[in-house]
């Protein structure tokens, strides 16, 4: 398969996505192709070179925005017959609550796991600010009731120095969260691609 080719079949085949990133898909493929072909490869091997079709619409698939993917997904490529628009009429309330339950399903995991990484911040921030409390408040105790006030230092300084030791785990633990989130995401991407891909 040749440049031409193999962009009119990739133009062809990313048809219902926005014009604008089929077109910038299209440069970005064949600016590929002419930069293996001044490094000495045919366009036949440039084109080989790239791999799998399905596969580079895949990812081009699962790279562009949710929303142009479901767009692509439900506009229809034919005007809708009447048979099918009373389906959809009588449908509704079927269709629009199970959609309605699938969006609120991705919105709860989305809070859930922001929720997640706030709170463990929370909970560090919380700790280094209560021992510095603590620090505040043994000194206001220190000639009252000395020992109390050293019970009081010393378990604020474990409150900071746990606070301070903490971050560093839960801050792995948030990016690994924030990649969970990437991967959810391309993972409701690709219920809008399987068969577009295919």
């Amino acid at each position: 398969m040749n440049k031409s080719q193999f962009l009119k079949q990739l133009a062809a085949k990313l048809e219902g996505l926005r014009q604008h990133e089929i077109d910038s898909t299209i440069f970005y493929y064949s600016e590929m192709i002419d930069d293996r072909v001044e490094d000495g490869m045919s366009e036949e091997e440039a084109v080989a070179a790239l791999g799998n079709m399905d596969d580079i619409i895949r990812e081009v698939m699962l790279s562009s925005p949710l929303s142009s993917l479901v767009k692509a997904k439900i506009t229809p490529k034919t005007r809708p017959q009447t048979w099918e628009i009373v389906l959809l009429v009588l449908g509704f309330p079927v269709w629009f609550s199970l959609l309605l339950t699938f969006v609120c399903i991705i919105f709860s995991v989305y809070i859930t796991i922001w929720a997640v990484i706030v709170g463990l911040y929370a909970a560090i921030l919380g700790m280094t600010l209560g021992g510095l409390a603590g620090i505040i408040g043994s000194a206001i105790l220190l000639f009252p009731t000395p020992h109390l006030a050293l019970i009081g230092f010393g378990g604020s300084l474990v409150c900071i120095g746990l606070g301070i030791l903490l971050f560093f785990p839960i801050r792995e633990i948030s990016v690994l969260l924030i990649k969970l989130t990437g991967k959810f995401l391309r993972w409701i991407k690709s219920l809008f691609i399987k068969k577009e891909a295919k």
